[in-house]
């Protein structure tokens, strides 16, 4: 038995499914919609909202602006971590998510909603994040997942519950690609993407040039980073958001940025999805870069390690959890000595590093050469007999001299 709701808060985007929900919640609940759309860089697609909204049966319609937000408190935590789920997503939707559920949850409970509402499928990751966050945030509202419900079971019907009612949505048969953009990065899936083997359209990428139409000549860009935070590009300062998208326009321009992915999802369903990330791509490869030269050796492996872990509670939607909280504690720690410019040489949709510099820098350049003066290379000799101890060990072991003999030296 459906409970009874007088008014529900929907994370609308103007999408095919959240276009659809608005009537269907109305019919099938009775209850007045207020949208909710989080301007997390979606660029044009913000505008014409409220109108759309409120033609479509919303009640209420409410644009929050969080692009700072999403730069400084979720962005940037993430990149700190070095997170990349499965090794290449770099979590551009997986990170929206839990801040459009928080700005979802601030207006139902400044409007008196006693419901939320997703237009998440449920075959997703995306309806764990935006459920998880709803129980850490509001527990006490109700939570309606429409595509767990309705009759509706495929894209095609989605379009025809839309056109039966006059509803204009900005997918079509002929373009059935469903796609999520924000400040970060915009995915594509569904539609030919949907056969591993389809060679993706080079009409649908939005963000990044064709490679191998992109400059002939190589473009270098330096990205300044102060404890782990990047705050310049090219010597020029910039907030989080303009740095952003200032990188993003650079890589883009050479095709830098596109990964195709057959991903692994929560649920245990494995999906393909083509993602553009170029600004993020240049900000992940620096950090790292900058890493290699402040930071020590059992900190730069222990944090590769957690950084796998960070991956998946953001994919998994855990992001109000304990354990996200304590991870960030760690890498915060790390941060303080990881400051200075790398260099990036961007060409043909590739980008790779090509100088760093810190005035934290670990690396010693005489240590570093193959001049052994200030250096006793005598001194690496026990090292090595004592760290090659238990395989010496195994060996005599195994053509039966005693374990006591190698330590001795017998035998």
């Amino acid at each position: 038995m459906k409970p009874k709701i007088k008014k529900a808060a929907l994370a609308y985007s103007g999408g095919l499914d959240t276009s659809v929900i608005i009537p269907w919640l109305k019919e099938n609940y009775g209850c007045e919609v207020v949208a909710v759309a989080v301007d997390v860089g979606q660029a044009e697609e913000t505008a014409g909202l409220e109108e759309k909204a409120k033609k479509t049966g919303a009640s209420e319609f409410f644009l929050v602006e969080a692009k700072d937000e999403f730069a400084k408190d979720y962005l940037f935590p993430v990149l700190k971590a070095g997170a990349a789920y499965e090794h290449d997503y770099l979590l551009g939707t997986a990170t929206a998510r839990p801040l459009i559920a928080k700005k979802q949850v601030e207006v139902a409970l400044a409007t008196g909603c006693d419901a939320l509402s997703h237009g998440c499928t449920g075959k997703g990751n995306d309806q764990v994040r935006f459920e998880l966050a709803y129980m850490a945030l509001a527990p006490e509202l109700a939570i309606i997942a429409p595509w767990r419900e309705w009759d509706i079971v495929s894209r095609e019907d989605a379009i025809d519950y839309a056109a039966a009612r006059g509803i204009a949505v900005p997918v079509t048969k002929k373009d059935p690609y469903s796609r999520d953009r924000n400040l970060w990065h915009i995915s594509h899936e569904g539609g030919p993407l949907e056969e591993p083997g389809f060679e993706p359209e080079p009409s649908m990428f939005k963000l990044t040039v064709d490679p191998e139409k992109a400059p002939d000549t190589p473009e270098r860009v330096t990205i300044s980073f102060a404890a782990g935070l990047p705050v310049a590009v090219n010597g020029k300062k910039l907030a989080p958001v303009a740095l952003i998208q200032t990188l993003n326009a650079l890589g883009g321009r050479h095709g830098v940025g596109r990964v195709d992915l057959v991903e692994n999802r929560l649920i245990g369903i494995k999906s393909r999805g083509v993602y553009e990330t170029p600004g993020g791509t240049l900000l992940v490869q620096a950090l790292r870069a900058l890493e290699t030269l402040t930071l020590d050796r059992d900190s730069v492996h222990e944090k590769e390690k957690l950084a796998a872990r960070y991956a998946e509670l953001v994919y998994f939607g855990q992001w109000f959890s304990p354990l996200r909280e304590a991870l960030d504690a760690f890498m915060n720690a790390l941060m303080p000595t990881v400051t200075g410019d790398v260099t990036l040489k961007l060409f043909k949709g590739a980008s790779s590093v090509v100088g760093r510099t810190s005035p934290h820098a670990l690396y010693s350049a005489h240590l570093a050469s193959f001049d052994m003066r200030g250096y006793t290379p005598a001194d690496a000799a026990g090292f090595i007999r004592l760290f090659g101890l238990p395989t010496k060990g195994r060996l005599r072991l195994k053509a039966g001299t005693t374990y006591q003999a190698v330590v001795s030296g017998e035998g």
